[in-house]
């Protein structure tokens, strides 16, 4: 019996509400995706909760849940999945934080995302915040993709149960930190040292004063939040399913996720997880991983930020980018000896400007796959798919068994 390879390609929230702008279709169903609608001819659609139905999902959680693992059990907070995905070698008595570059005008903050300051702005501020202030700890502050950032506090993972100090919407100043025992009641006096510190090294920095002159939001405040220490992983996605597997992901969170079960990661040149990334960068490289890996996991942001945005335009653009994309792994790939499965990690409807608990469409075509009678790829014909409604974490059983590598239960 000949094994075939996977693709597992997630268009980061993509799953959405009707929206009335778009004649009460959603972006997935507005959007000119003959690729991903030809796959659905050729193949079967359903619907995926990704935790359970009604459970807005992180998109650490969501993606921890796709690959097999209960997030109730191995998740250990967001930070150190970030500092994971930058690159970071952390140890189990690091605690990890994930930062937002944000915008505080007379103690209000105005832009929880400093106008999605770039990625190079960002990890030139980062550095002066490293280079200039001083902590009674080491630490590490770096600059991960766009607006976000990691912080490191070295040897404090025993002071986990601390809050942090974003609001989580504009308009609103930011919270103070809280704590639940005495090792994180030490560790949110270091955080409130940290934030008054690198606000005052960051609202007088060359690049803000820059900003300011050019009328853009600045980004002179951080918001911590999300404290992480070490995955409670029992086994290696690698281990279990004796796969030899790679991520394409340009988002640091993501490639945290990647890291932290065992997945060799690439991030190709242009990929940025902004709504300028190169797709065809990342297409390419996943034709040619597929030549030496079995698994292969295709991460694409675009289509949260626009969920996030609340920009329905830009979601239908962003799929159909995402649409060529697909389209040129299909010319390039057997379809016969590949099982290719496409979702969303949650759904991101452009009227929450959120994560929700709607289910996400999902397809999968390739070798093996018993088509349904569905015409095209979007959440209502996903609705009457031959896979049903199916939890997040059953996905990646269903193609390791179309990919013949599943072992059978019993005699």
């Amino acid at each position: 019996m000949e094994k075939r390879k996977g693709l597992l390609v997630i268009l980061d929230g993509l799953g959405d509400r009707p929206v009335r702008e778009l004649g009460g279709k959603t972006p997935l169903e507005y959007a000119e995706t003959p690729n991903m609608d030809s796959l659905a001819r050729s193949g079967i659609l359903g619907q995926q909760d990704p935790i359970k139905p009604g459970q807005p999902a992180g998109s650490d959680t969501a993606h921890l849940s796709i690959f097999g693992y209960d997030p109730y059990r191995v998740y250990r907070g967001r930070g150190f999945l970030e500092a994971l995905g930058i690159g970071l070698d952390l140890n189990e008595d690091d605690l990890a934080f994930r930062v937002n570059f944000a915008t505080l005008e007379n103690g209000i903050v105005t832009d929880r995302r400093a106008g999605r300051i770039s990625t190079a702005e960002a990890h030139e501020l980062a550095k002066a915040v490293q280079e200039k202030v001083k902590l009674p700890v080491d630490f590490i502050f770096a600059g991960a993709t766009g607006h976000r950032a990691v912080l490191v506090l070295r040897g404090l993972a025993r002071g986990y149960r601390v809050g942090g100090n974003d609001p989580h919407e504009a308009g609103k100043p930011p919270h103070e930190f809280t704590w639940e025992d005495e090792e994180s009641r030490k560790v949110a006096g270091i955080l409130e040292e940290f934030v008054r510190k690198s606000h005052e090294v960051l609202d007088g920095h060359p690049i803000n004063r820059e900003r300011r002159k050019a009328g853009r939001p600045v980004a002179n405040y951080l918001l911590v939040r999300g404290a992480g220490t070490h995955p409670d992983v029992p086994m290696k996605f690698t281990e279990q399913w004796g796969v030899k597997a790679a991520a394409i992901v340009a988002v640091s969170l993501v490639r945290g996720v990647a890291r932290a079960i065992g997945f060799d990661v690439y991030t190709p040149e242009g990929a940025t997880g902004e709504y300028d990334t190169d797709a065809m960068a990342k297409a390419r490289k996943a034709v040619e991983l597929l030549r030496d890996y079995d698994f292969v996991f295709l991460h694409f942001k675009p289509t949260d930020a626009a969920g996030h945005d609340g920009n329905p335009e830009r979601k239908v653009e962003m799929i159909e980018k995402a649409d060529r994309m697909i389209g040129y792994i299909v010319d390039h790939v057997n379809l016969e000896e590949t099982v290719i499965a496409i979702t969303g990690d949650h759904s991101t409807p452009c009227e929450v400007k959120n994560h929700s608990g709607d289910p996400v469409p999902l397809l999968m075509a390739g070798g093996g796959v018993r088509r349904d009678h569905t015409e095209g790829f979007g959440e209502r014909e996903c609705m009457r798919g031959g896979l049903g409604r199916i939890r997040g974490h059953d996905i990646v059983p269903i193609m390791m068994d179309l990919m013949n590598r599943s072992v059978k239960f019993g005699a």
